[in-house]
């Protein structure tokens, strides 16, 4: 018999074009109860990965088919591709200058992630597989499967939009130490209540502003051209400047969301939110429209050099504003009401202060 190329090489469902067995490639171990018809031959010492040969008995061609199980194998990738990525995460932190005691934090949970690698690359996943000769029947099976799956709320449907690139990177970027643990995956007000520094909604604004700027939108094209990758990096790179430029934000990635408080305890999000500019997203959508601006064109501005920038506005984030302030006594006045503890959110004051900000870069006002 022979096989489509995509099948073969164990891509797509593929194609039965002989009469006497379908050779499927099989990620995981399996142990068969067919009967005795099915063999299993392993390419690798451990079996880990092998041919799982079924007899054809039935004469005509027809399709072989995977009805239902692509969840678990999506789930297995989604799983080792998490892990990976937080161990990455803790391997990007633990190489920032941190105290002992986070250091020795950041090692446990590293090994816990290690831990549970091992026991991914260890788990098996079971196979059911019915043999259907009657091809509108076996059509008709997949629709029934289809049909009766389990649907998904529509806030979670919102929060996991895979068609905008923002909200598609939304769990990798939170995991960056300036937001893990303190982003409201449900509420996007921030109350004076609310433990969280922001909400998901606010990352994806910001991830926005980094990508496409402060008052941009991110087109189709680009969103199509655009990999996760490299919005999760850009946006990282930016969340690492500000954590390391801004004292507050460097407090805040090495406060433990988690701790025990007592009752009527501000979390450090509340506090950053109370008495700084940095706890207004409309100030975090200006600085990443400041950092896409240095780093677009051909000459970008080092992330160093744009760290040493961001450090010369740190004395200025008090909130509110007061009026002898740079926000006040510049041309940044237009964007920022008296008392104010965050810019005006209208577009055309984020983009106006973008602006202002961007040439500070090169020329400096004299309190700066």
């Amino acid at each position: 018999m022979g096989l489509t190329e995509d099948h073969r090489t164990g891509v797509g469902a593929g194609r039965v074009v002989g009469l006497e067995s379908a050779r499927v490639p099989i990620p995981w171990g399996v142990g068969d109860q067919d009967g005795g018809g099915c063999t299993f031959e392993k390419v690798d010492d451990q079996g880990a990965v092998g041919y799982l040969t079924v007899p054809w008995a039935i004469g005509g061609i027809s399709s072989l088919r995977t009805i239902d199980g692509q969840h678990r194998v999506l789930g297995v990738a989604i799983e080792k591709q998490r892990i990976t990525d937080a161990i990455s995460a803790v391997d990007r932190e633990m190489a920032r200058k941190v105290s002992p005691e986070k250091a020795a934090k950041l090692e446990v949970e590293r090994e816990k992630l290690i831990g549970q690698m091992n026991r991914l690359k260890a788990e098996y996943v079971g196979l059911d597989i019915y043999v259907e000769p009657d091809p509108i029947k076996a059509q008709q099976m997949f629709v029934d499967v289809a049909d009766n799956a389990k649907g998904i709320s529509s806030a979670v449907r919102a929060r996991f939009d895979s068609y905008k690139v923002a909200n598609r990177t939304l769990s990798d970027v939170i995991d960056h130490p300036l937001l893990k643990g303190r982003v409201d995956a449900e509420q996007d007000r921030m109350t004076l209540k609310n433990p969280n520094f922001m909400g998901a909604k606010h990352v994806a604004d910001i991830t926005r502003a980094v990508i496409a700027g402060a008052g941009g939108r991110i087109s189709k094209k680009a969103e199509q051209t655009l990999t996760d990758g490299e919005v999760i990096e850009q946006v990282k790179d930016f969340l690492d400047v500000i954590s390391n430029a801004f004292t507050d934000l460097a407090a805040l990635t090495e406060d433990d969301p988690e701790a025990e408080r007592q009752p009527g305890d501000l979390t450090m999000a509340q506090e950053v939110r109370r008495t700084s500019l940095l706890g207004s997203v409309g100030m975090l959508r200006v600085l990443g429209g400041v950092f896409r601006e240095l780093r677009a064109g051909d000459n970008p501005v080092e992330l160093d050099d744009i760290t040493a920038f961001f450090k010369r506005l740190d004395p200025h984030m008090a909130a509110p504003v007061a009026e002898t302030s740079i926000w006040r006594t510049t041309a940044a006045n237009d964007d920022f009401e008296p008392n104010a503890a965050s810019p005006i959110m209208r577009t055309q004051n984020i983009v106006h202060l973008v602006g202002v900000i961007t040439t500070w870069y090169k020329k400096a006002p004299a309190a700066l």
